[in-house]
């Protein structure tokens, strides 16, 4: 190609010759015109009200970019577009809520019951309102966060359950030999725990890992090195801040953002919550 006829100022704004046109999609390889910078697309969001481009250089290093003009595509000029709009087939299907129940229409919410299904943290929480919230509204269960289940076995004791008063728990890193499984059977010990408390859990050190990778367009989530902060690791290897509370609460947005319903998350986790809310909503 000649760069007499096409120079950085050319494909900053646009000529009179039109550019094709090109969606921005995972893997694709391009070229900053001004700065020279070559990499793959590894992220694609919308911020400050306009579309970013991140690309990762063989190096492994990323750099953000404002979509338009000014790539390069196989060495020639292109005017880079925000990725096409997931199909609604992404989301709930008409008649179904995101969890793929079907929907209750006309029915108000009832009053919340004595029983409760307890999580570890606020992420957790919002996940579980997000895919299964209209159906635990049209059965009057509400979830809480625990903040840890560092004291489970006190805090199953402080609720007192019975027959009409049901806990379902969902623990992370539930497996075996783990702190968590010696702690949920400590648990178990507590008087009324038996047959009215079931504490289930999912393999993940985080529920951030029960989002499926190809929800947030990559192929499998960051291996993070021992000993470094699992969810500042993540948005570090992502290129998203990472240095704060505030950063992790707003990456934490992004990536429950990505989630439409069911199909969006693992297997793992899906059995798991509907085990606890078959166990609550049982006769």
């Amino acid at each position: 190609m000649s760069y007499e006829n096409w120079g950085p100022g050319a494909l900053s704004a646009p000529g009179k010759r039109a550019l094709p046109e090109v969606p921005a999609e995972r893997g694709m390889v391009l070229e900053d015109v001004q700065s020279g910078w070559v990499g793959a697309v590894v992220r694609i969001e919308k911020s400050g009200g306009m579309h970013i481009v991140a690309l990762e250089d063989r190096h492994g290093r990323t750099k953000s970019f404002r979509l338009g003009f000014g790539f390069l595509l196989d060495g020639q000029p292109v005017k880079l577009l925000p990725p096409a709009p997931r199909a609604a087939a992404g989301g709930a299907p008409a008649g179904r809520t995101a969890s793929g129940s079907v929907r209750v229409s006309g029915q108000r919410a009832q009053v919340a019951k004595a029983s409760r299904i307890w999580v570890e943290g606020k992420h957790d929480a919002e996940l579980v309102e997000k895919v299964w919230g209209d159906d635990l509204r049209v059965e009057g269960i509400v979830v809480e966060p625990l903040h840890g289940v560092d004291d489970l076995k006190a805090a199953i004791k402080d609720f007192s359950p019975g027959p009409s008063r049901r806990l379902g728990i969902l623990v992370d890193h539930l497996v075996r030999d783990s702190k968590e499984s010696r702690i949920a059977a400590e648990a178990m010990t507590v008087p009324g725990a038996a047959g009215n408390v079931l504490i289930v859990g999912h393999p993940y050190v985080d529920v951030w890992q029960a989002i499926r990778p190809k929800t947030l367009g990559i192929e499998a989530w960051p291996e993070i090195p021992r000993g470094t902060d699992w969810k500042t690791g993540i948005l570090k290897a992502f290129g998203w801040p990472h240095a704060t509370a505030e950063d992790v609460g707003l990456g934490w947005q992004k990536l429950l953002g990505a989630v439409r319903s069911y199909s969006d998350l693992e297997a793992s986790l899906l059995g798991r919550v509907e085990e606890v809310i078959d166990f609550l909503t049982a006769p």
